[in-house]
């Protein structure tokens, strides 16, 4: 490969993780019939001027496996953070007691498993765009060290290795993916 031209694959590498990484975040919010924690991190709450997470504005529990509560530190808030969880998509009714929000976690029909793998399909499609995203940019950069000079042969095997790259990516995406829909389907 040219000396002059050298393709930063650690970076790309690094910001495919980042979809990756993302991805599962997103993947964990998607709840399956059982209560959790992590299914609350994307509803983001309008408090005090700017958008925060439901974990920053109260304590997020799991009491019992069809059941989440949310202990709101800061009563002018409970309303705001009732009306985030109602608006985020959910689909959880919260109930308020005082200062605590409970979220009865109800049980999933079949309607409802099949349009949260149309979400999770989605949250996958965002990630490969993103993936295909960083690809588009090593293969610009190598665009341009062509045009420095590079020659044809080393523009071919840079393109090879970020496709490579992208493809191994992608392929976990759909693994992630099938895994989750599983999951989801479960009764």
């Amino acid at each position: 490969m040219s000396d002059d031209f050298e393709l930063d694959t650690d970076d790309l590498n690094r910001r495919m993780d980042g979809a990756i990484a993302n991805l599962r975040t997103e993947f964990a919010s998607l709840r399956t019939g059982r209560a959790s924690a992590s299914m609350l991190e994307p509803v983001m709450v309008d408090a005090y001027g700017s958008m925060t997470p439901i974990n920053q504005v109260g304590t997020v529990n799991v009491p019992e496996p069809r059941m989440v509560t949310i202990n709101v530190w800061d009563k002018g808030l409970v309303g705001k953070v009732e009306k985030a969880i109602r608006e985020s998509g959910l689909g959880i009714n919260p109930q308020l007691n005082g200062t605590i929000i409970m979220l009865p976690i109800p049980e999933l029909n079949e309607e409802r498993r099949r349009e949260l793998g149309k979400v999770a399909g989605g949250y996958a499609e965002n990630a490969r765009v993103s993936i295909r995203n960083v690809r588009r940019d090593g293969m610009d950069q190598i665009k341009k060290g062509k045009a420095d000079g590079m020659s044809e042969d080393d523009q071919k095997l840079w393109e090879a290795e970020v496709q490579e790259m992208t493809d191994t990516f992608i392929k976990n995406i759909d693994e992630l993916l099938a895994t989750k829909q599983e999951e989801i389907m479960q009764v």
